[in-house]
């Protein structure tokens, strides 16, 4: 749960809007303070800064749909993201909260840190690195909640026509018009403000997503948005990909978990939990234990042929992905690697089982829910965490863990960060320093 909770305190000077909803900030994550701090004239630990109010808010109401809906980029996520999902980065000269908020369309991570620069006369925040996980749904409310008690006390003030009744009443008309929603979650998929991208140049995404889909769409929209650019590939472009680097696909012939096999339901819990799950149910239905797989059994598992994993002279895909049109199906693979093109079959086999259908499965490089689930699957597939431990033992040097990822068929990376992502997360779990991001 987020709660964002303001004080109100007086204040004799200043712009109107910030007078009227001055007052001290806190904010909590599933009951962690996370704005605890020192103010310069007090003695006592204080649960947050003095701030306005207002300026939150319409932080806050203008990056809704991207704080909701722009997956987190890669290792390196640029100022022009800061932004959008730093409150830090909120302006007006007051000390905001190390507090970055990023989320996956299902789950939310709240990041918060201390303050390092000890400079005298400001507010000093004292907490402890964290990370804390909520649901995308609660940080809606939570946007929703603030924005409302701050426009109350506008109104007490008798203060209206502001800039942020504009934005919230814009948004409040959005959230009613599904169409306008749409625009608004492709807008935020391409780590784009409202309206910065052209009507006429989002139409035409939009008309694709009548015949791939919307969830597909939004797909490849986070995956534009990751490689910082808004050209969203088209069905046409896909289907020229599919004839010159593509592969034929039997989906009907790839595997299928058993109904008695009971997986978490989609965003029920943690992707990776939920990736690796499925992975777990299948390996044991088709009897693998913890023996790597070869090429030709994991083609099979995916209804294709062993030599879609060898790549040869074709050329490279832009994304890997199935795709069904003109009554043919095809598989397409990114990498030019024998080792990334397994992980990536292995994606859009676990894609598939995770329970999405439709004329388009991508595996791209966004960090949405999907894809984050999709790169547990595989890691978990072809590389189980277990067997991965038993074979290194206590053993964990690089050249040990190159042995493993030769014995799995994966490349290092897959087992450095296998590793990394499961140690840290039972670390974090025990109560030690946390990751502060999952890889998966």
């Amino acid at each position: 749960m987020l709660a964002l909770t303001l004080k109100p305190l007086p204040l004799d000077s200043g712009a109107i809007e910030e007078q009227a909803t001055f007052g001290i900030l806190t904010v909590r994550a599933n009951g962690r303070c996370l704005t605890e701090g020192v103010a310069p004239d007090a003695s006592e630990l204080l649960p947050g800064p003095r701030v306005s109010g207002y300026d939150i808010a319409e932080w806050l109401a203008w990056n809704r749909w991207r704080l909701l809906w722009e997956a987190r980029p890669g290792e390196y996520s640029g100022h022009e993201w800061a932004f959008s999902h730093c409150l830090s980065s909120i302006g007006g000269g007051y000390v905001w909260p190390n507090i970055e908020i990023s989320s996956d369309g299902v789950r939310a991570v709240v990041t918060s840190a201390p303050t390092i620069d000890r400079a005298p006369g400001l507010y000093r925040y004292v907490g402890a690195p964290t990370f804390e996980v909520i649901s995308a749904t609660e940080l809606e409310v939570a946007i929703g909640d603030f924005v409302r008690s701050t426009l109350a006390l506008l109104e007490r003030a008798k203060v209206a026509d502001t800039n942020l009744h504009r934005i919230w009443c814009d948004l409040e008309r959005q959230q009613e018009d599904a169409d306008a929603s749409r625009l608004r979650r492709l807008e935020a998929r391409l780590g784009q403000d409202p309206d910065e991208i052209a009507a006429s140049q989002l139409r035409p995404v939009m008309d694709e997503a009548g015949v791939l889909g919307i969830d597909a769409v939004e797909e490849l929209a986070a995956d534009a948005g990751a490689r910082r650019t808004t050209a969203v590939l088209s069905t046409k472009e896909l289907i020229d990909t599919a004839h010159t680097a593509g592969w034929d696909a039997r989906p009907q012939d790839a595997a299928e978990l058993r109904a008695n096999d009971h997986t978490p339901a989609f965003g029920e819990v943690a992707a990776w939990r939920l990736g690796g799950a499925a992975a777990q149910a299948l390996r044991r239905q088709e009897a693998l234990d913890g023996q790597p797989i070869d090429n030709i059994r994991l083609s099979v598992l995916a209804g294709t042929q062993a030599t879609a994993l060898m790549g040869g002279d074709m050329r490279p895909s832009p994304l890997s992905f199935v795709l069904a049109a003109n009554g043919h199906t095809w598989v397409a693979l990114r990498s030019k690697w024998e080792t990334g093109r397994r992980f990536d079959l292995a994606r859009l086999l676990g894609d598939r089982l995770l329970g999405h259908h439709g004329q388009l499965l991508p595996a791209t490089r966004a960090y949405t829910y999907r894809q984050k689930a999709q790169r547990a699957f595989a890691a978990e597939l072809l590389c189980p965490y277990d067997a991965v431990c038993e074979f290194l033992g206590r053993d964990r040097s690089e050249e040990r863990c190159d042995e493993a990822a030769r014995h799995f068929n994966v490349s290092p990376l897959a087992i450095s960060s296998l590793l990394l992502n499961n140690d840290g997360l039972d670390t974090a779990a025990s109560g030690g320093a946390p990751l502060p991001r999952p890889i998966w």
